[in-house]
């Protein structure tokens, strides 16, 4: 029986750039997003002509319940689950100073992007506990999609700062929670990623990065975020719990 991979947010973006990786390594996934499913269809075609079985749901994780609708969902459609891949996040509606940036924003992103996972990855860990306790071959591992603006702030953007910079803590405290019970817990950092959340900046930074602020000269793609967390949901890193992966072209290289 194939193992199967949740991955949040994984119909567009990094999101589906992790799931096209995982469908090619053998995993079976469960997606869930906020679109309804008839518009997803593409994005099963093609992953099932990948070789994956796919589950969608739709589910907002910043709601309760949602979340707690979306686990019952995969484990009595699937039955099993090896890997959670909390991607799924938002960026500020407007990008606002901090002087002007409201209680409402922060809130939103908040809930989305550091409770939600949160809170999805207490649930999920303890069903793959509950998989361990009654099957001695089960493994997985739980992985955590921030950015390199956990560290690296913009003003103008102040709380999807701090919602990153939660996630990578939240990272290290489940990593060290885990590690007795053999699941580990890794954080992935994109760095500068075209997808449609950049879409709005595209040629702001396709002029600094031309002007050298990417050391490896390009943007980055989907498909790299992808095939470091395939590496990780394949086992590749046993003995890494709590590692963080970067993934930006070396962005964040200190320079003179």
């Amino acid at each position: 029986m194939k193992r199967v991979a949740l991955v949040t947010g994984g119909t567009r973006g990094i999101g589906l750039g992790i799931a096209r990786c995982l469908a090619r390594d053998g995993f079976d996934l469960a997606l869930c997003g906020l679109r309804e499913p008839v518009e997803i269809d593409p994005v099963r075609d093609e992953l099932t002509a990948l070789g994956a079985g796919v589950s969608y749901f739709r589910a907002d994780i910043a709601d309760r319940q949602a979340r707690a609708a979306l686990l019952s969902g995969v484990r009595e459609r699937l039955g099993r689950l090896h890997v959670l891949v909390n991607n799924a996040g938002i960026a500020p509606a407007l990008r606002t100073d901090l002087l002007e940036a409201s209680e409402e924003s922060f809130e939103r992103l908040l809930r989305t992007n550091l409770q939600g996972p949160y809170f999805l990855t207490q649930a999920v860990a303890r069903f793959m506990l509950e998989q361990r306790g009654t099957d001695a071959g089960w493994s997985g591992c739980i992985v955590n999609v921030t950015s390199v603006s956990a560290t690296m702030a913009s003003p103008n953007r102040g709380e999807y700062c701090v919602s990153k910079a939660g996630l990578a803590m939240a990272s290290q405290l489940w990593a060290l929670r885990l590690a007795g019970d053999g699941i580990p817990v890794y954080e992935v950092r994109p760095g500068i990623i075209r997808t449609d959340m950049t879409a709005a900046v595209s040629e702001k930074y396709d002029v600094l990065i031309a002007g050298g602020l990417v050391p490896q000269g390009r943007w980055g793609e989907a498909g790299d975020v992808g095939r470091v967390v395939a590496s990780l949901a394949r086992g590749d890193a046993p003995y890494s719990t709590g590692a963080v992966v970067v993934v930006d072209g070396g962005l964040g290289i200190p320079r003179l």
